[in-house]
């Protein structure tokens, strides 16, 4: 909702304008709801109007909604008329509906369309704009006898949206019309294009309103074929008195208070108009420039009142209008003060000035719709839908042909019942996630839960649960999900005290929360333990480190339980592995090849090079603790090997061109991988000569390293002859993030 400070003089003066144009529109289409309703005052259409505009958007809490008679219950307002018997016990029914809807107002109904399809949504926008594209062809041409504001596709003149337009072949258009009408959507399409004009004060529909009185007036003096007859203007009731204005007004007949078909209708009339104002409020703020939220609970109450209202003066039933509100969009409304003006209008016009509204041409008002509806059915809109996959296409599309070939009301029932069932069909496809990770363990199948779990996933979940292996690992993994079906959890319970311990499956929980009753209580391993050290050669120890990187490279990373790591780990240590690894911060070995507490022993030094210190920490690591792989890891651009060929290149002493003064015993170890004679060739040597040169020495650092462990340390030379532990080295590609090994003869394998 706006603060009080977003209304200034300029969201006004923006708001009277749409106002006006949204008064323009509004006017013949209340007049022709009305008479499609089966009301037997027009009237009642303007009624609707005022109260729609004054009132409701006096209440309401959207910036943007304009409300009035509505097209979608036109089947519903002449199917209860006839019922009733009379339109004085149709007024009580939607004075009951009025109550009925400030009951769900209070009750938060509101919250129901947080759940309307977004594919839904645009559908419905889509389809307003093709209905007012085929609706308005034959206005615009001064053909077509049914009134505005007739939505359905079968027209109470006993012809269809295609057939009508079909008529206009033999011959019955009007000359006149089809000048006022293309000279208006010209001027529409201009204006719309025109820096300068869209400056002006003066609204381009008003343009086109004030052009058409003036054309058909001049049409008048010219006769036939040019003059517009009557039945193609604006058709306004006249009063020539108070007391015949007044007798415009009907009241409820409270008297039939008993008839359990009131309340039925009332019921009725609840139940679709406020249907229809969530979905046409959802739709308003999709378009809305500003992107506002519009509370739908206010809506209901405001809508509720506004009902009431209606009821008592003998208006028909109003809700919030997509079309009346997208044309205030479309005409610059900012705030609430565009519909408030435009009920104020219709009220003072045709109370005091309803001749002078009758000269205004049908087709004028037909082209500002018909460009509305251009910029509601947009081709980018359809290029849109169609680029978000079948899964958003196909409601959208299906909610669009079914508005347009049945009715409003019918059409929105039919693209949301299409909406649930793809959306029940994506739940029993995909309602979880099923892969397999590698531990150090063994292998462990995770089944991950969607967001939302219900019963409708049973039988995809319970079909996941049976397939899985007798005596292997099992993860359920519950962190996205906030709800899970009851009967889905008696069946996960079921699954672990019965079927799991039958088949000596190790079914573990992880993420669910506390309100689902089955805590985290992994039996798997997530680290290194002493059995599994002592099982695993260094062949699988290096495939451990390989399935890591690739899980690390495709952010497929495992999903540890922190506290259960360290619960297993406080005891004790076991790791698998001896990195050697470079102080690179980018380059955290435990990172890259995903692993977890208590799986390797990371030593790490610049360039990754060795001491007796390193080598005594090795010797430990596998000889003592039990590890099975020694992997001495470089990394590119490493800054140690950059700077130990910088200073190679250099006469200056390290110190001085460092300003490190215990670098040297780091810097002549990679030295011993320099090629004197590939150096001197870097003098003249471009930027990516000299990059590979320097890669090249890291690769031959690792090399080196690798052979000072064997030649200096006997016990790790003879574990790796007995191939009790394997020796490898390799490389990690900051760029790919992908570890490059190498292996040889002497490693162990």
């Amino acid at each position: 909702m706006m603060q009080k400070s977003s209304y200034t003089l300029q969201t006004l003066s923006k708001d009277l304008v749409a106002g006006l144009v949204v008064f323009l529109v509004a006017l013949p289409l209340c007049l022709g709801i009305a008479l499609a309703s089966g009301s037997p005052e027009l009237f009642a259409g303007l009624l609707a109007g005022i109260v729609g505009g004054m009132l409701v958007g006096l209440l309401s809490g959207s910036q943007t909604s304009v409300s009035g008679p509505a097209a979608g219950l036109t089947a519903i307002v002449a199917t209860q008329i006839g019922l009733l018997g009379s339109y004085e016990a149709f007024l009580f029914a939607v004075v009951l509906g009025g109550i009925l809807q400030i009951a769900m107002s209070l009750l938060k109904a509101g919250a129901l369309s947080a759940f309307f399809p977004s594919s839904v949504i645009k559908g419905l926008l889509a389809a307003i704009g093709v209905i007012l594209i085929l609706k308005q062809i034959p206005h615009l041409l001064g053909h077509d006898s049914d009134p505005e504001g007739d939505m359905a596709f079968e027209q109470i003149d006993k012809e269809n949206t295609f057939s009508e337009i079909a008529g206009m072949f033999d011959g019955s258009i009007h000359y006149g019309a089809i000048i006022i009408g293309a000279f208006s959507i010209a001027i529409l399409v201009l204006w719309s294009r025109s820096s300068f004009l869209k400056k002006l004060l003066i609204p381009a529909p008003l343009v086109v309103v004030i052009f058409g009185v003036a054309m058909n007036a001049w049409f008048v003096q010219l006769g036939e074929p040019w003059a517009i007859r009557t039945s193609h203007l604006v058709q306004v009731p006249v009063a020539n008195s108070i007391s015949e204005f007044l007798g415009f007004l009907s009241f409820p007949d409270f008297s039939r208070w008993a008839d359990s078909g009131i309340y039925l209708a009332g019921i009725t009339i609840a139940i679709v108009a406020s249907l229809e104002t969530l979905l046409n409020l959802e739709a308003v703020d999709r378009i809305d420039p500003l992107q506002r939220h519009s509370p739908p609970n206010r809506e209901l109450f405001a809508q509720g009142v506004g009902n009431i209202v209606t009821g008592l003066i003998g208006g028909i039933p109003v809700t919030s209008v997509i079309v009346r509100s997208s044309v205030n969009i479309h005409a610059g409304g900012q705030t609430k003060v565009s519909a408030i003006f435009h009920g104020f209008l219709l009220f003072v016009c045709v109370s005091f000035f309803p001749l002078a509204l009758n000269y205004i041409p049908l087709s004028a008002l037909a082209a500002i719709l018909l460009v509305t509806g251009l910029k509601l059915a947009s081709p980018e809109l359809f290029a849109q839908m169609w680029s978000e996959g079948r899964y958003q296409f196909i409601p959208f599309i299906a909610t669009l042909i079914s508005i347009v070939l049945t009715d409003l009301l019918k059409g929105i029932l039919i693209g949301l019942g299409i909406s649930i069932l793809f959306v029940l069909n994506s739940n029993l496809r995909r309602p979880l996630r099923k892969f397999v990770e590698k531990h150090v363990g063994g292998k462990v199948t995770i089944i991950e839960l969607s967001n939302q779990v219900s019963f409708l996933n049973r039988a995809a979940i319970d079909s996941a649960l049976r397939e899985a292996p007798y005596g292997s690992k099992l993860v359920i993994d519950a962190n996205q999900t906030d709800y899970i079906d009851p009967d889905v959890l008696s069946l996960i319970r079921d699954y672990k005290k019965k079927t799991a311990k039958m088949r000596g499956i190790e079914l573990s929980f992880r993420g669910f929360k506390p309100k689902f009753r089955l805590p985290d209580d992994a039996q798997h391993v997530h680290h290194s333990t002493y059995d599994r050290q002592q099982q695993m050669t260094p062949a699988q120890a290096l495939d451990l480190l390989r399935e890591g990187n690739d899980r690390f490279r495709s952010g497929q990373r495992m999903m540890r339980h922190t506290e259960h790591q360290l619960n297993a780990t406080s005891q004790g240590q076991h790791p698998f592995a001896v990195i050697l690894s470079c102080i690179d911060s980018r380059a955290p070995a435990e990172t890259l090849f995903d692993l977890g507490l208590g799986d390797i022993f990371n030593i790490r030094i610049a360039g990754n090079v060795t001491s007796a210190k390193v080598l005594g920490s090795m010797e430990y690591g596998c000889a003592i603790a039990g590890a099975k792989l020694i992997l001495i890891l470089g990394h590119s651009n490493c800054g140690a090997v950059t700077s130990s060929v910088n200073t190679f290149r250099s006469d200056k002493d390290l110190a001085q061109l460092t300003g490190c003064q215990h670098l040297e015993s780091i810097v002549q170890e990679i030295r011993h991988s320099i090629d004197p004679s590939g150096i001197a060739n870097t003098d003249q040597a471009q930027p990516t000569q000299l990059n590979n040169f320097i890669e090249t020495v890291t690769k031959l650092n690792v090399l080196h390293s690798i052979d000072k462990v064997l030649r200096h340390s006997n016990t790790i030379r003879t574990m790796v002859e007995q191939r009790r532990i394997g020796i490898v080295g390799g490389k990690y590609d900051i760029a790919t993030s992908n570890v490059e090994f190498y292996l040889d003869q002497s490693s162990g394998f």
